[in-house]
């Protein structure tokens, strides 16, 4: 039986570019590949298309076919070999094969790795903000050999292995033909390069191990958990690559008596009944300084007084938060005998009714501080 046309088999017009040709035969080989389609003809077509692009796909030959059919290849030697066709370029991925995928070369500049810090904070230079030194161990080009591995006075040799590529490439005869599966070299570990005289300091990485000091910026308002970005202080990138960050975490001590919930502070404020039940003008202490405060007659424990803009600085934007003094009246444990009788007078004219409240102390402030 005569062989079908080339163009027919491919479904191709006589005008077809070389990027239509390559994309309609990795379609059909797809769909034809004997592993995909279980057809008994299958594994017949599979050739008759890669005979056809082993033709077409060749521009000498192409032009060949075009002017003398099926005849003029014959002329040049015999029918086309389909199993001889190198397919790696068409089937990145296609079946899983290794080494057919898009591969990172072992020149491409590579981005150093991050490091990570952690810095301790007074609550106080949480808030204000504050430049500390820290200390931290990395990576950095060696001093004695530059960078290249090698002892000064010597120089790194070409692998033998890959001829400096640093990849060897083994063929597989497969239903595709001549499938090229391309790995790491494994005598130069991919750097295309052999070290006969490992540099002393390095020990032939090219970096050394140093611990370097540096001046970090803490922002007025970070708190716990925060993490602040140094650009360019992590590893060194390889092959031109850039370096990675440093990333400082932020860790804050507890204060003795402020709290933060969020950018307001929280103070907890002991006041006596006499205060609470007549009012008092007091002073208080805020992270800044101190700060006058009038308590009103009848102040009831729990009540919390709000100190406009006494708080944390906003980290992104510009203002502060609040200070919020909770405050709790303190019954007193022990009296003398004057303020046991005035106590007993006071009861006297107070009477002994009691009132059962309907919300606890805490469910008020819960719903003060938004839970």
């Amino acid at each position: 039986m005569a062989p079908r046309d080339y163009y027919e088999v491919l479904g191709i017009g006589r005008d077809a570019t070389q990027d239509e040709i390559k994309s309609t035969f990795r379609n059909l080989a797809r769909k034809f590949h004997p592993d995909v389609n279980k057809s008994p003809d299958a594994e017949e077509k599979f050739k008759e298309i890669n005979e056809a692009f082993a033709v077409l796909s060749d521009s000498e030959k192409r032009a060949t076919y075009d002017r003398y059919g099926h005849e003029g290849l014959n002329g040049m030697g015999g029918m086309p070999d389909w199993t001889t066709v190198d397919f790696s370029d068409l089937f990145e991925g296609f079946f899983g094969f290794g080494g057919m995928g898009r591969r990172q070369t072992r020149n491409s500049p590579r981005r150093g790795a991050d490091l990570s810090y952690a810095v301790q904070l007074t609550f106080e230079e949480s808030v204000f903000g504050v430049d500390k030194e820290i200390e931290i161990t990395r990576d950095e080009i060696c001093s004695a050999c530059h960078g290249t591995g090698a002892e000064p006075g010597t120089k790194p040799i070409t692998c033998a292995t890959c001829n400096g590529r640093g990849e060897v490439r083994q063929v597989r005869q497969t239903l595709l033909g001549s499938m090229v599966q391309v790995t790491t070299c494994p005598r130069c570990k991919g750097k295309g390069e052999i070290l006969e005289t490992p540099c002393k300091t390095c020990r032939g990485r090219g970096l050394e191990r140093v611990t370097v000091k540096k001046l970090i910026s803490i922002p007025a308002g970070v708190d716990n958990g925060n993490r602040i970005r140094v650009s360019g202080e992590g590893q060194p990138g390889s092959n031109g690559g850039p370096n990675g960050n440093l990333y400082v975490e932020i860790h804050v001590k507890p204060h003795k008596f402020f709290r933060r919930r969020k950018d307001d502070i929280l103070l907890d404020l002991n006041i006596n009944i006499a205060q609470a039940a007549l009012g008092a003008a007091i002073e208080i202490p805020t992270i800044r300084d101190t700060e006058k405060l009038n308590i009103p007659a009848g102040t009831q424990p729990g009540k919390i007084f709000t100190l406009k803009g006494k708080g944390v600085p906003h980290l992104h934007s510009k203002g502060n938060g609040d200070q919020l003094v909770v405050v709790n009246v303190e019954v007193p444990a022990h009296l003398t005998r004057e303020q046991r009788e005035l106590f007993e007078k006071l009861a006297e004219t107070m009477g002994s009714e009691v009132h059962p409240q309907e919300k606890s102390f805490f469910d008020i402030l819960k719903e003060v501080l938004g839970g």
